[in-house]
């Protein structure tokens, strides 16, 4: 399931992917059928990526991919109106370690909406994209290095320079 750029806006309903990035904030546009377009500043806007959200488990978080990932083989999906017992039964299932004192009705109700949202749509059910795992420590490690020699080289030559320039005024 690739969810990247697929975000939540905290105080606006439904699911948002980001198509661009300007100086204030982000360009999103809804997933909805009307597909409608705003700029999120990032000073009062809060973002949630949906790849990195999780709920609140026992022994660790659970992972909101994970959760979307069982309620794929889930047998049926429960309307987001149905009652808390009905949906508490079902997070019972595709979530079995999620603290079910933390994890509220409107949590489990936000969840399934975002899932019958996105259920549909071609990103759903294709594969995250993966980097070979060879290639990300190099080019970590290049720029790195890069940026390490680039100061020592210019210092070096810098000092004498001001020393000349300090005894020519003098």
């Amino acid at each position: 399931m690739n969810l990247q750029g697929i975000v939540a806006v905290s105080g606006k309903p439904g699911l948002w992917k980001a198509l661009a990035q300007n100086k204030t904030g982000y360009i999103l546009e809804s997933l909805d059928a009307q597909k409608t377009k705003m700029v999120a500043n990032l000073s009062t806007a809060k973002l949630a990526a949906l790849n990195e959200i999780t709920l609140f488990g026992l022994d660790e978080d659970i992972k909101l991919l994970d959760v979307f990932e069982r309620m794929k083989s889930a047998a049926s999906v429960p309307d987001v109106k149905a009652d808390g017992n009905k949906l508490r039964n079902f997070f019972r299932e595709v979530a079995p370690d999620h603290d079910e004192e933390k994890v509220y009705a409107s949590d489990m109700k936000k969840v399934i909406t975002w899932y019958t949202l996105l259920k549909d749509l071609p990103l759903f059910s294709e594969e995250e994209p993966i980097a070979p795992v060879a290639e990300i420590p190099s080019a970590a490690e290049e720029p790195a290095k890069s940026v390490e020699a680039a100061p020592a080289a210019e210092e070096t030559p810098a000092k004498p320079k001001a020393k000349k320039a300090a005894a020519k005024k003098a």
